[in-house]
């Protein structure tokens, strides 16, 4: 009877497919060859995956799919024609429910749909968008939020009236930088003179779009502050959104003054970074540290902290509410410790800010906690495909952000691992080798190293996208370090919430030292091991693309057929190590220059600093030299006219600053980048400031004859946050012809 009890339990786990002594049609047929056999498996095995309750998780992906192929458009879509097609299919798809093609008119509904909305979002939110640098602005506005940073601080400014001789524009938003300490409140009305600059384009094709970020977030310049910022008398009143961010950042700065009396430094930072949010005053050797060993995810607010929040409240909750008997013979103290989770998940999303990852977080917890309200199972795939669909729905720009990405593929990977791993490996936990490891704690361990494991490898792929690294010891770290923030962290940092108001914070701000302390020295321990620093360069959307595919075979589908998802995803690795590195690469203003030589490794010439852009281009690169490093110039020789060096092939780049430079340069050279006006019969490649302007940043590969071109902005693309430049004569990079392999005369400095 027992046996025959858990094996039921077994067969109603989703992901235990075939159940329990169930044939399968297909999986075995006698009499018949290798080949009709296969295919009646695999009829089999699909008929399995398009059964009843299948459907729905694949909504999302397929919503998510019209998202990115609007953002993949080359101009903007005419937003009301999308939304008329999407509407027709969603009919169509409704009208054929009774039909063996209802699944199919769901997924292209759902392709449109995600489309539309995007578009549609877009026109709604529509602003202008500075093209060129503007020196002295006078602007006035309210302050919508602040940020504190480790050597600025920053705010938003929401435009009221702007005033400046060279901007034709109107500006709603910009985000400004002040020095550290001098950003005014939330919800005030100040006047002041800024520097504006153009929201930052990506640094080299296929890098991450700042300026698409903005655009969603109404932002259409960024800059500093020049002078003092003076408080004055609204002209009108805030609004009540305006009020609620005032009111909601008051709360944040009163939490991070009363953490500053107890703690100080990192410790600090992270507390409040925990607990509010607001994480950009963290050191950067801590904050390297952090990512290196694979435990970034910690600073940012998402799905463990929100589960921690919630499960800590429902349980609790749920211990006080058992020690009355009335209580628990009569009422359903389950769903009231729930309902009380809700509310406390409810106030953590408010408090930290509702980022893309909270508010995915939240959505995810408000589904298990309605489901426990309803009786309903709680972690399952349709959870999750509802509060991705919630989040794409509120916010569809976010499915192109890496906090997305990587939050939903953990997840995802975790959601499988409940479902799917969890009854295989723990099916018989009668046997005694079993029984005594998880008396001792055996059973827990496990779990935690393989939801580390998990999460780890399914965000590894974004992570080298995005951030051009891996964390070959993210799963040591974890184990190390997130019982101790689960167990001690955390719970204190709630505690500490609750005391405020009494006075009796102290103790549990100190309680969080130390378990963030022993966070730390975990964090810089891993990051010091050898070969801790996972460095991989860039590569494109084909292979990000092709991991994503792989990741959702394996943990959507039950049956074999799931592995060919891991196929998949070997295929995108070696497609991502096989993506050929460019051998010139060339900023969007003309002044940097990078170009690999004979030893493989770039080379830079350049008429200005720009450390965060050499930073980029070296992690791009799986270069581990620092911005500063003297061997960047290795090879390269400037004189006052400008500078020169060679590629592999002994052809040679220049960096022409003055016209002088280029009676030599268009004999001898195979690309030149000014921005100067080249002579008309210059035989070299010529990118000039009239082309960048018009492209932005550009790289070349070198072929036979000349060089391929990959321009941020290529030519026929104009989206409302990277607009085409008007006016401007359409550029030629063509084929350059082969250098030749002459002494340049230049003399180093």
């Amino acid at each position: 009877m027992a046996n025959r009890g858990r094996d039921s339990r077994l067969r109603t786990h989703a992901g235990t497919w075939p159940p329990q002594a169930t044939p399968v049609a297909g999986i075995s047929r006698p009499g018949l060859g290798i080949w009709p056999s296969l295919i009646a498996t695999l009829q089999a095995w699909a008929r399995a995956e398009a059964g009843p309750g299948r459907l729905l998780p694949w909504v999302p992906i397929a919503f998510g799919t019209g998202i990115a192929l609007y953002f993949a458009a080359e101009h903007e879509p005419v937003a009301w024609v999308a939304a008329v097609a999407a509407g027709a299919l969603c009919i169509a798809a409704f009208l054929s429910r009774r039909h063996s093609w209802f699944p199919q008119a769901v997924m292209i509904a759902a392709v449109a749909t995600g489309f539309a909305v995007v578009a549609l979002k877009t026109a709604r939110i529509a602003h202008g968008v500075l093209a060129r640098p503007v020196y002295s602005v006078s602007l006035s506005g309210f302050v919508e939020t602040h940020e504190e940073r480790e050597r600025t601080d920053r705010f938003v400014l929401r435009v009221a009236q702007m005033e400046s001789p060279r901007a034709a524009i109107k500006l709603e938003r910009v985000r400004l930088s002040v020095k550290k300490g001098t950003a005014p409140t939330v919800g005030s009305f100040v006047e002041l003179k800024a520097r504006l600059q153009p929201p930052l384009s990506p640094l080299r094709p296929g890098s991450y779009d700042f300026g698409r970020d903005l655009y969603f977030q109404g932002i259409g310049a960024s800059g500093f502050v020049m002078g003092a910022i003076k408080a004055v008398d609204p002209p009108t009143k805030a609004g009540l959104a305006l009020r609620y961010a005032a009111t909601m950042q008051g709360l944040r700065d009163a939490i991070d003054a009363r953490i500053r009396t107890t703690l100080s430094g990192d410790s600090r930072a992270i507390a409040t970074a925990l607990l509010t949010g607001r994480r950009d005053a963290i050191s950067a050797p801590v904050n390297d540290a952090m990512f290196i060993s694979g435990l970034g995810h910690v600073l940012s607010i998402s799905g463990y902290h929100m589960a921690v929040v919630a499960g800590v409240v429902f349980f609790a909750v749920r211990a006080l509410l058992a020690l009355i008997p009335s209580l628990t013979v009569t009422f359903p103290i389950k769903k009231w410790s729930a309902a009380a989770a809700f509310i406390a998940a409810l106030f953590y999303l408010l408090l930290s800010g509702a980022e893309v990852a909270t508010q995915r977080s939240f959505f995810m917890t408000a589904v298990v906690l309605i489901a426990v309200m309803v009786d309903r199972r709680a972690v399952t795939f349709r959870t999750l495909a509802v509060a991705a669909m919630i989040v794409l729905v509120m916010a569809p720009e976010a499915l192109v952000h890496p906090s997305f990405q990587m939050s939903f593929a953990a997840t995802l990977g975790l959601v499988a691992l409940v479902q799917v791993g969890m009854p295989i490996l723990f099916a018989s936990p009668d046997h005694s080798a079993t029984a005594r490891a998880a008396l001792w704690g055996g059973r827990e361990i496990a779990m935690l190293a393989l939801a580390s494991l998990v999460a780890g490898l399914a965000t590894t792929p974004y992570a080298a996208f995005h951030f051009h690294r891996v964390t070959p010891y993210g799963v040591v770290a974890n184990l190390l370090a997130m019982p101790v923030v689960s167990a001690l962290v955390m719970p204190a940092g709630l505690l500490g919430l609750a005391a405020m108001p009494f006075g009796f914070d102290g103790v549990f701000w100190r309680l969080m030292d130390v378990g963030i302390q022993w966070m730390i020295v975990v964090t810089q321990w891993v990051a010091a091991l050898p070969g801790a620093i996972g460095r991989m360069a860039a590569f494109g959307t084909g292979p990000l693309i092709a991991a994503t595919a792989g990741i959702i075979v394996l943990g959507l589908l039950r049956t074999p057929l799931r592995f060919a998802g891991a196929a998949v995803v070997v295929v995108s690795i070696a497609w991502a190590l096989l993506v050929k590195q460019p051998d010139v690469l060339i900023a969007g203003d003309g002044h940097s220059v990078a170009v690999r030589g004979r030893d493989g490794q770039l080379h830079l010439m350049r008429s200005a600093k720009d450390s965060f852009l050499l930073k980029e281009w070296l992690a791009a690169d799986a270069d581990a030299r620092l911005p500063t490093d003297t061997s960047l110039s290795g090879g390269v020789s400037c004189d006052a006219t400008g500078c020169v060096t060679e590629l592999a092939d002994g052809a040679f780049v220049t960096l022409a600053l003055q016209p002088d430079a280029f009676s030599d340069d268009c004999a001898r050279a195979a690309v030149i980048v000014t921005s100067k006006q080249a002579p008309g019969d210059c035989k070299a490649l010529v990118i000039d400031a009239e082309k960048l302007q018009k492209m932005g940043a550009v790289v070349l590969r070198r072929t036979g004859a000349g060089f391929v071109a990959d321009a941020i902005r290529p030519r026929g693309v104009d989206r409302p946050w990277s607009p085409a430049v008007p006016d401007a004569p359409e550029p030629e990079i063509g084929l350059g012809r082969p250098a030749i392999s002459r002494p340049v005369d230049a003399t180093p400095t």
